[in-house]
This record gives structure tokens, sequence and C-alpha cells, in this order.
């Protein structure tokens, strides 16, 4: 039996949110809960570029300045993995509040009558400090909209900061989060990276421990695994099987980490492997 359900990771390229959706809902029916508007227009030329500064005559904006629509799927980086990225290390402590003051400023901006799902990137660090920190930002998220996390190991050039050895440690973190009341009975799901070349049952062996039944008795989140990579339909096949031998729920599949960086001309090749390794989700799974 093939997987059920596609998620796509963080934005997709393309000219216009229009463009993405069309281009989404078309090459996978039946196979999406949410999809981005991707890093479109603008957008998608400020990516690896500096901001200009107010006042220089050139476009600003801020997040808040972001229009959504009612089935936007947002993904959001938390405040410590941006600092930690690109801060002095002794100067995360002091500018992490001011930031994280910011973020919930613009969630709150958001979320008036608007219906999405956000997602937030796990940096290396003290787990339940970083516990805490998603608890914090989740608790200004009104109650009705689902959580999903998005779990990296960073990507630049499409390799990772550090090579993970297997999944025990995607686990701990994954089970950490779950294990807090106020995200375990709202996590929709998780998704969790596969990188290319493991095609291995070490790899996989691990997910065997995720606690995903809740005590709440609300629906366990559903797992996406990242085994698609663009032009390699036998790796992933290869991993699919190693996946599902390896542990003993259903899942989705996705690519490894968020599509903003993918050559576009990679996209259809995503697509189609997406398609054809999956199959739809029944409405009564979602």
């Amino acid at each position: 039996m093939k997987p059920a359900g596609v998620l796509m990771v963080g934005s997709v390229p393309g000219a216009s949110p229009q463009e993405v959706f069309t281009r989404l809902t078309t090459a996978l029916p039946g196979r999406l809960e949410a999809v981005p508007d991707g890093e479109t227009a603008w957008r998608n030329e400020l990516g690896g570029t500096p901001l200009p500064e107010p006042g220089s005559g050139l476009l600003t904006f801020t997040l808040g300045d972001i229009e959504l629509t009612a089935y936007d799927e947002i993904g959001l980086p938390s405040p410590y993995s941006v600092l930690t990225g690109h801060i002095k290390p002794e100067l995360v402590n002091a500018i992490e509040p001011l930031y994280e003051q910011r973020f919930v400023e613009t969630i709150d901006c958001w979320l008036i009558d608007t219906w999405h799902r956000p997602y937030f990137s796990s940096p290396r660090g003290v787990l339940q400090g970083l516990v805490d920190r998603v608890v914090r930002l989740c608790e200004r998220i009104p109650e009705d909209v689902k959580l999903a996390f998005h779990l990296c190991y960073g990507d630049l050039r499409h390799k990772h900061f550090i090579e993970p050895q297997d999944t025990s440690l995607l686990v701990e973190l994954a089970n950490a989060l779950l294990a807090r009341e106020t995200l375990g009975r709202r996590t929709e799901s998780i998704h969790l990276p596969v990188p290319k070349e493991r095609t291995d049952s070490d790899y996989l062996a691990p997910l065997a421990g995720l606690k995903l039944d809740n005590s709440s008795g609300s629906k366990p989140p559903y797992v996406y695994l990242g085994v698609v990579h663009a032009n390699d339909e036998a790796g992933t096949k290869k991993r699919i099987e190693t996946a599902q031998a390896s542990v003993p729920f259903p899942f989705g599949v996705a690519t490894e980490c968020g599509l903003g960086r993918t050559p576009p001309e990679e996209i259809d090749s995503i697509l189609r492997i997406c398609k054809e390794a999956t199959v739809e989700r029944l409405k009564d799974n979602l």
C-alpha cells in the first residue's frame, strides 16, 4: 500500500499565489491538507538579500503586510532558530525577548478571522528550553487553529548544517512537544527529514518510539516523512519501502526540507514523484 497524502514543506517557487495553488492542486489531487502560497513575485527576490532600510525609497515590508487566504499554510521559524543563525551568541539572550514580542504581535495581526497552520523549525539547543519557547508562542494562537511542526536540521545549498546519524533526536524532540498538553491535543501533523542517501533501516528505526497518542483523546498527529528528492524516483521508492518496514504507523510523504530555494525546474519532478508514490487521503482520515 502506498503512503497517503503529501505535505508541501515551506514555500513553492512561482510567479503568483494563484499559479502555485492551481499547480499544486492539479498535480496532487486529493493529497493535500493545505497549500502554501509560495515565495512569489517580489517576495521571492528577497531570499538571501538584505532588506532595504526604511526611508531609502526602496520597497520595505513586515510580516504583518502579508495578506493571508483562508487555506494558507504558513511556515514560521521560531525566533530562537533565526537568531542563533544570524546573531553573535552573547547577544541572543538580549535580543530574543524583543524578537519574540514582535513575532507574537504579527501572529495577533494575522489571526483575526483567519484560519491557517503555523510551522516552527527546530534549532539545536537545550531540549526543554526550545519546547518552552514553542509553548509560549503557540499560546498566542487561538485554540481552534491546528498546529504542525517541521523538525529540521537546516539547509544550505541542499546540505544539512549537521548530518543526522538517525532519527533518534527528532523523535526525542517530537515526543517532548507532544507531551505538552497545550501542544499535543492541537498538533495536526509532524514533518521529519530523510536525507537522500539514507535508504537504510538504521536511520528510520528510532521512529518506532514516536508517542503519537495523547491523553486528551484527540486524533493523533499525522506524520510526513521527507523521503522525496527531485529526479530520484528509485531512491524515493526505496526510502518509502524502508520506512514502511520500520515504522508502525501510516505516513504521508514530503520533500526533505522546504522548497523555497528549490530550482523551479526541479518542482515538476518533485510533484510527479509525490503523485506517483502516494494515494489520496480519505476525508475521514483528515
